[in-house]
């Protein structure tokens, strides 16, 4: 009877695996591992049937021909599960109908056996007893073979990828075993085998095999997969367990680090980044973080950058762990090399970027004092030229007794008169080269001071009439608050940007003159709010979602977008303010520089 209870059992097994599989997603594992399983099912039961009426008038060879279509093509199915275990997808080929022909040959000899007898010269359900016919030693040969070499695939890539002594590679072991040592133990004549044991053996090595694929989750993804994806992986990692020995590793890191897969495999992860690897970092605080990830049940993240081999990496560490139970530790390699390398380009094309802002705005200062100045300078050379006209005057006038007291005091009056024009516009010469003084320093260094709006507002006039004549254009300056209220920081950083976000408004109109460009200074609770407002082209959607947040400029090739990115720079890191906008296309647009009193 415990031949019929354990064919029961594995049948009921096969169902049940049978319908587990219908819950997976299709896929070629699936597939043929559902083949396997029917060919099982009908081996099992054809021989349960037999055990049951082995007594009764029933020829017991009826049901080795019906079991024959289980049998025969069992060892094919076994194969084509072990090939896409480890590949994880195979294409079918015309030669693999190849591995058929034997089968089904097969399964004809035996149907029809009773003619030639070859395949069976003698049936018995004892294996012992049974005569086999000519043709049987070929597809005893296939199945053999094709036992051996699923095996030997189901085996190789689980240890490979899952280890050897880990829970798929035992179950796989022991699958193998249940067969193995009941074939062993009946050709050394321990125990009598029947066909009965062959069929339950085979369906308790399909039952371990499907656990071990199955219950790992690789219905979707096969370990020697999930190896090809680590292995092209563009980051190098490494798994150490809890004595902080290798156990896997990726392709790439013993590429990145030119070391052999034997020196590798079970190193002392701090051993070798001392000896071999020659890690330019702390490896305390390395080794420190190992430690931490291991005492604790989550991921924790170790992340800095380090130079390897002429390369810069970030290393994150985090606890691998299964239902709270520590499995090992990965070591992640973030090649970032190429990152720090881009990151420096960028660097020194904004540097480029700001030098040629700096070059332009040094332009602007320059046409500012050639034009600011060249106006009092005329004056002043015309009342030169007026003293000059008095002095010789008052000299020739020296001795004539018609020149009178009166006539002394009107030359020393037009003198005095001519010299205060000229005062006049060396003050205003003065101040000139006060602010572009103040703008050139700002240019490369900052310092914080106190100023009035007063001041502020007469050094944005001085520098931006100059852009201002040029352009036919009227700037407007509306005070709203007392220009006697004080602001800190550098007013030359704040000059510079109101001075950029007059220039845009004087681009906003394309080229027209006679326009206009309002500038107000107004308070809003504690905050002085200084606006540029112009009524040109404005700004479309695309270009106020961008603002501030990139260096966009509206002027094509020649603009680079770094003034405004720089003035909101500037107001939010220097004077803790902000910069808002309102623009409408076609209407114009309206900056408001805000600043905290």
């Amino acid at each position: 009877m415990l031949p019929l209870i354990l064919m029961i059992i594995s049948e009921i097994s096969l169902i049940v695996l049978m319908l587990f599989l219908r819950k997976q997603k299709k896929s070629q594992l699936k597939t043929a591992f559902s083949c396997l399983l029917i060919c099982l099912f009908i081996w099992t039961l054809c021989s349960m049937l037999q055990f049951i009426f082995k007594d009764s008038n029933i020829d017991p060879f009826l049901w080795e021909k019906l079991a024959s279509f289980g049998v025969c093509f069992t060892p094919v199915a076994l194969f084509a599960v072990s090939r896409i275990f480890a590949k994880t997808k195979i294409n079918i080929r015309p030669y693999h109908l190849l591995l058929l022909v034997i089968p089904v040959i097969s399964v004809i000899l035996i149907f029809t056996n009773e003619y030639h007898h070859l395949y069976y010269k003698q049936y018995s359900l004892i294996m012992d007893e049974l005569v086999p016919g000519s043709f049987y030693i070929i597809p005893s040969i296939q199945t053999y073979l094709l036992y051996g070499f699923s095996i030997y695939y189901l085996l190789k890539y689980s240890i490979k990828n899952a280890g050897f002594f880990s829970r798929q590679s035992l179950l796989i072991l022991l699958g193998i075993s249940v067969p193995l040592t009941l074939n062993t133990l009946g050709s050394m004549g321990v125990i009598e085998i029947t066909t009965y044991m062959t069929s339950i053996s085979f369906s308790i090595l399909a039952i371990f095999f499907a656990i071990a694929i199955f219950k790992f989750k690789f219905i979707s993804i096969t370990p020697i997969a999930m190896q090809n994806i680590v292995d092209r992986m563009s980051d190098s990692f490494v798994v150490i367990n809890e004595n902080n020995n290798i156990t896997d590793f990726n392709k790439t890191f013993t590429d990145t680090f030119k070391l052999p897969s034997n020196k590798i495999r079970n190193a002392n992860i701090i051993s070798l980044f001392k000896n071999d690897i020659k890690f330019e970092d702390d490896l305390i605080n390395m080794e420190d973080a190992i430690e931490k990830v291991k005492a604790t049940s989550e991921t924790l993240y170790f992340s800095r950058e380090s130079k390897i081999e002429n390369k810069y990496f970030s290393i994150e560490i985090s606890n691998i762990s299964s239902k709270r139970n520590y499995l090992g530790t990965l070591i992640l390699f973030k090649d970032i090399t190429q990152h720090i390398e881009d990151m420096e380009i960028i660097k020194q094309n904004q540097d480029m970027l700001v030098e040629k802002e700096r070059l332009s705005s040094l332009g602007q200062l320059v046409g500012g004092i050639a034009h600011n100045l060249k106006t009092p300078i005329m004056s002043i050379a015309g009342a030169t030229e007026g003293l000059n006209d008095l002095i010789k005057e008052y000299d020739s006038s020296i001795g004539d007794a018609e020149v009178t007291e009166q006539d002394h005091h009107e030359i020393a009056h037009d003198m005095t008169e001519w010299i205060d024009k000229i005062r006049t516009h060396t003050s205003y010469m003065s101040d000139i080269i006060t602010a572009v003084k103040g703008q050139a320093v700002t240019l490369s260094e900052e310092e914080q001071d106190t100023f009035t709006i007063e001041e502020l507002i007469k050094r944005v006039n001085i520098l931006m009439k100059h852009e201002l004549k040029n352009a036919l254009i009227d700037m407007n300056i509306k005070l709203n608050v007392n220009d006697s209220i004080t602001l800190n920081g550098n007013v030359n950083s704040l000059v510079q940007v109101i001075n950029n976000l007059i220039s845009n408004a004087i681009q906003a109109y394309n080229g027209k003159t006679n326009e206009s460009i309002d500038l107000i200074v107004s308070k809003d609770e504690n905050n002085i709010v200084i606006s540029v407002q112009d009524y040109g082209c404005g700004m479309t959607d695309e270009v106020k979602n961008k603002l501030f947040k990139e260096m966009i400029t509206t002027k094509g090739k020649n603009g680079t977008g770094l003034g405004l990115f720089m003035s909101y720079s500037t107001i939010r890191g220097h004077f803790n303010g902000n910069i808002t906008f309102d623009s409408k296309v076609g209407e114009g647009t309206t900056f408001n520089v805000i600043l905290p009193l």
